[in-house]
């Protein structure tokens, strides 16, 4: 294909859709690797797939002429035409993104750094010389605001016997799964994957241990009580895993549900970005309806939950990175560090505002 592309001056729409194709097969199959050498992860793979799907709509909608064009430094004209050409796309591209689909920074950060990573599959690793005009494509990016549940709400979840009540059948199950992800700072794909085989009892003391799926970091955590009585209400079910297979639409939809039990049904302004400038997300728009907590769980919530309540508790924060997994320069988890902080400077000023007001 490399030879083909090589004599041509351009491809069409079909030929850079078709080596997009190719791309995403050799990353899927192995052919493809990472620098380490390891496979790409299939939730990579879906990304790659969600672009080579929206370039497709792109086209379709604008009718923009997607093509790659095989330059040659000697020649100005071409070297200057095909700069040109790729700065109309990235704005074309973006444009739409950011205006017809009403994307933010974070997702349109995510489709050109896939769009970026192909481009220097198609120079690298195929040998057509297509430029670096894409390293010029600007990579959005935005800090989404941590949503977590605090302490005073987990600790309703697991214990509060009024819920136990109030709480429907089919809900029971997802308040378990929540709250065991809670414990153990999971993402939820590891969550779904524990096995019976990863509880693990030693000297009278039950852990998990288990290693991630996305980093293959190994994790050994110490578990609660009531950890162990959601386990032993799961454990004899018949499957491979320990909790029930569910698919994380489900049960983002279902945490939804559940959260409206919370007995937190405050307005949350909940903003976003687009090109770095911050909006506002309303629930209902035309009624300027903001979100509540519950809108606003998903899976994620639990090991955002879990990893602040460790911190907010007081345990230290090279300890809580055993758990997580993070590096000790995560920038993410600095964030969850402030985060708990904030939490604990408004309890100091609370303890000191008491103390003041003392006749």
């Amino acid at each position: 294909m490399s030879t083909t592309m090589a004599k041509t001056s351009h491809t069409d729409k079909e030929g850079f859709l078709k080596l997009f194709r190719l791309f995403m097969k050799e990353s899927g199959n192995g052919k493809r690797l990472k620098k380490d050498g390891k496979k790409i992860r299939p939730s990579t793979v879906d990304n790659y797939i969600y672009t080579y799907k929206l370039l497709e709509r792109f086209c379709t909608e604008t009718g923009f002429d997607l093509k790659f064009i095989v330059v040659s430094k000697s020649r100005k004209r071409d070297f200057e035409s095909a700069k040109k050409y790729w700065k109309k796309f990235y704005l074309e591209f973006t444009n739409y993104m950011y205006k017809d689909l009403d994307y933010y920074d974070n997702y349109v950060g995510l489709v050109i750094k896939s769009l970026r990573t192909f481009f220097n599959y198609v120079k690298e690793e195929k040998n057509i010389d297509i430029g670096s005009f894409h390293k010029t494509f600007y990579v959005p990016k935005e800090e989404v605001a941590i949503i977590a549940l605090a302490p005073e709400q987990v600790n309703y979840l697991i214990y509060n016997t009024e819920l136990n009540a109030i709480l429907p059948a089919h809900l029971h199950r997802i308040r378990d799964m929540f709250v065991f992800g809670c414990t153990v700072c999971l993402r939820v794909s590891d969550l779904l994957a524990i096995r019976p085989q990863n509880i693990v009892s030693e000297s009278g003391s039950h852990y998990l241990r288990i290693t991630s799926q996305k980093t293959g970091t190994f994790t050994s955590i110490k578990l609660p009580d009531y950890a162990m009585e959601i386990i032993e209400k799961y454990r004899l079910q018949k499957g491979a895993t320990l909790f029930p297979s569910i698919s994380k639409d489900r049960f983002n939809a279902a945490l939804k549900d559940m959260g409206k039990y919370l007995q937190y049904n405050e307005p949350i302004v909940k903003t976003r970005t687009k090109r770095g400038v911050e909006c506002i997300v309303y629930k209902n728009k035309a009624k300027k309806q903001h979100h509540t907590l519950a809108d606003m769980i998903t899976t994620h919530t639990m090991r955002r939950t879990g990893i602040t309540t460790m911190l907010r508790m007081g345990m230290p924060d090279y300890l809580v990175r055993k758990v997580s997994g993070h590096s000790a320069n995560s920038k993410e988890f600095f964030r969850y560090v402030q985060l708990a902080q904030n939490y604990l400077d408004k309890h100091t000023d609370d303890a000191f505002e008491k103390l003041r007001n003392l006749v």
